[in-house]
């Protein structure tokens, strides 16, 4: 079967990795289109990146034939533009985290891909890494009881992504962070939701979220504890705690293993060549997903079961109570969305 053809909007470190990550099984995956807001930024991508074909303007892709898919790795500011474009120009996306600023921006793009009967993913590529099958496999089969406790981090300190400090891009640890902490709840408890949730929290010196966190109640009297920060470094770990047990998952945005009190599991990321250079950590598995899009395409199917459109409305409604209890709010959240 040929190569699932994708085309990369914007031209940031993490569309790099993107595209360095699909390009490890090349019989599978092949990209071939690149766009930016800069010309000059989409040359340079593409030619660092083996890219055939570099646009100025992301309406040039929606309008290249040959593009089957679209990867959104812009700015979160522009994700809800740049994935409506994509899909009323009939093209498949998936989107990075976060999908887009809120939980009513999030709701009319879900609604306009089922309408166009197109597929639409959110790149939460931690739950295609085969660390988190083993994770499902552990729960399902009981291993660590009833889970009655689950804790998630996610934190770092945000002098290394500048953009974690500017309102204007989207910034702050709610939306960029505790994304993969909501989202690994969902994981745990996929047919629970929470019945209370206590934020606490505040807004850092650039008038973002800097470190703030959440307690959160769920029917049968269990409860999970989440924390980010843009502040300060956090152990960034998952701990489920069962009554006859508890699973560890370092990393657990990106995981490698799984840790029980009988057991570590390890899982290797995809090999690649010495030729692919990659700016984050474990980003080859970044792999993982793109090859779910593929499976989910050739099924026929318009959403993937590893991340629902569900879930991710859910999602965005739990990061906009966040950031409303702490007082982090975006011009947009007034605004209906059409």
């Amino acid at each position: 079967m040929a190569p699932l053809r994708w085309a990369i909007a914007g031209a940031g470190e993490m569309s790099h990795d993107f595209a360095n990550a699909v390009q490890i099984f090349p019989e599978e995956h092949t990209v071939v289109a690149v766009a930016s807001a800069s010309k000059e930024r989409a040359e340079k991508f593409a030619l660092e990146n083996n890219i055939p074909k570099a646009y100025e303007g992301y309406e040039a892709i929606a309008n290249d034939a040959e593009v089957q898919v679209v990867y959104i790795g812009n700015l979160v500011t522009q994700h809800y533009s740049t994935t409506k474009l994509m899909l009323e120009h009939g093209k498949a996306v998936l989107c990075e985290t976060p999908f887009t600023i809120n939980e009513k921006q999030t709701t009319y793009l879900v609604n306009l891909a089922r309408s166009k009967k197109l597929f639409l993913m959110l790149g939460v590529w931690c739950r295609c890494f085969p660390a988190y099958s083993k994770v499902r496999e552990l729960l399902d089969n009981a291993s660590i009881g009833d889970i009655q406790f689950v804790y998630a981090n996610t934190g770092i300190d945000s002098k290394y992504l500048n953009r974690l400090a500017k309102k204007e891009l989207g910034g702050g640890a709610i939306l960029d962070l505790s994304i993969y902490c909501f989202q690994f709840l969902q994981f745990v408890f996929p047919e629970l939701q929470p019945t209370k949730i206590v934020v606490n929290g505040s807004l850092n010196k650039y008038d973002v979220d800097g470190t703030s966190g959440a307690l959160l109640s769920y029917p049968g009297g269990k409860l999970a504890s989440v924390a980010c920060s843009s502040d300060v470094m956090l152990s960034n770990e998952a701990i489920i705690h069962g009554t006859e047990g508890t699973i560890k998952i370092p990393q657990f945005w990106c995981p490698t293993e799984v840790i029980t009190e009988q057991q570590t599991y390890k899982f290797d990321l995809p090999q690649h060549s010495e030729s692919l250079n990659f700016t984050f950590p474990n980003t080859e598995g970044l792999y993982y997903e793109a090859h779910e899009v593929k499976h989910c395409l050739e099924e026929g199917k318009l959403e993937s079961s590893k991340i629902t459109h569900q879930e991710t409305i859910q999602l965005a409604k739990l990061l906009d109570t966040m950031r409303k209890e702490v007082g982090y709010q975006f011009p947009e959240d007034l605004k209906s969305f059409k």
